[in-house]
């Protein structure tokens, strides 16, 4: 870990303990909960808020620490004891890269910040590698979760960090290499789906919250497939049209599966239409033209990419070009500034 502190910032310091314990293992944390505390404390590497935002001097306490160091961009961690839109925003506001809940496990809180903070530390071939494995952990428990009746969206923060980090330094070619070894049809799917994603909002010069939006969509967008029979998902030909009935209500069971897990409506907006089209051809609403949000377009566009590129036992992937051609080809069903644009990011890949 480099030189510098992790900075545990806190209004409840006796709660706060175990959490120091465990960021501590992490590299040298030092705990602010007053102003001359926070005075004395060293530079920051990460920040973890365990604060309550409303409070203005919570606030101003997390924004003089932020601003110190401009110039570096640093990991902040918000643990949130609102998850409204309003006090997310708040978060992000000033200055939050990670938003947790604040019952969120101390050992995910200090991976995150190793993912975070030793990304840069890392060459290409082990960023790829940690961010399959996170992202791998990440879909393993949602999945899990969505089989049972409910989903812990606090693991899913954990995740969206490694994914980008491994695309900008490792690259989108290494990504899928290591993903297309996945044994897993449907988390190799969500896994390529998170990393071409984060290929073309990162191409897009999208900002940091964008992108993690976007890839938080492209892991979440296939969850209702976690109640489908695997005979369904794993048959090694053509589905039949009962077969084809039943796949088809992936998006819905996943809608209503994070419904009420706290998602946020664009999120929850882009698993329920990813298979919209804009002539009104697609499912399960039929929605057309402008019924259809800017990240449901770009998820769309990812995941047919996605499909047609990927490995399965029964078939060979299909080249980029030949993919882009068929995006190309289907007319008023996409955005065609977006396929263009994506073809762009497509090939700009290394």
């Amino acid at each position: 870990m480099n030189d510098g502190a992790i900075i545990l910032l806190t209004d409840r310091p006796d709660q706060s303990r175990a959490l120091e314990a465990v960021l501590k293992t992490v590299g040298h944390c030092e705990v602010v909960f007053d102003d001359r505390n926070f005075a004395n404390s060293a530079k920051p590497i990460a920040i973890v808020s365990d604060l309550t935002l409303t409070r203005y001097e919570s606030s101003r306490r997390l924004r003089a620490l932020v601003s110190l160091d401009r110039k570096k961009r640093i990991p902040v961690i918000c643990l949130m004891r609102s998850t409204s839109d309003g006090a997310l925003r708040q978060a992000r506001d000033l200055g939050a890269t990670v938003c947790l809940p604040a019952f969120t496990a101390p050992n995910l809180i200090a991976q995150v910040i190793r993912d975070q903070v030793g990304a840069h530390d890392e060459d290409g071939d082990s960023v790829c590698a940690e961010g399959v494995a996170r992202a791998t952990e990440v879909l393993t428990n949602l999945f899990d979760g969505a089989r049972e009746g409910s989903v812990a969206l606090g693991v899913l923060e954990a995740g969206l960090i490694p994914i980008l980090a491994a695309v900008r330094e490792g690259g989108l070619t290494r990504w899928l290499d290591t993903v297309w070894t996945h044994d897993d049809a449907t988390y190799q799917h969500c896994l390529l789906v998170a990393g071409v994603a984060a290929q073309f909002v990162t191409f897009l010069n999208f900002r940091e919250e964008d992108r993690r939006h976007f890839v938080r969509a492209a892991l979440l967008h296939d969850l209702g497939k976690a109640r489908i029979p695997q005979a369904i998902l794993n048959k090694p030909g053509r589905l039949d049209a009962d077969e084809i009935a039943i796949i088809r209500t992936h998006p819905v069971i996943g809608y209503d599966i994070l419904r009420g897990s706290g998602c946020d409506s664009l999120t929850l907006g882009a698993v329920r239409h990813h298979h919209e089209m804009l002539d009104g051809s697609g499912y399960p609403d039929g929605l057309a033209g402008s019924a259809i949000s800017d990240t449901v377009r770009v998820l769309t566009i990812c995941d047919i990419y996605a499909a047609l590129t990927e490995r399965r036992a029964y078939r060979d992937p299909m080249p980029a070009r030949d993919a882009l051609a068929v995006l190309d080809s289907m007319g008023t069903k996409l955005e065609g500034r977006l396929v263009q644009y994506f073809g762009r990011a497509m090939m700009a890949v290394r």
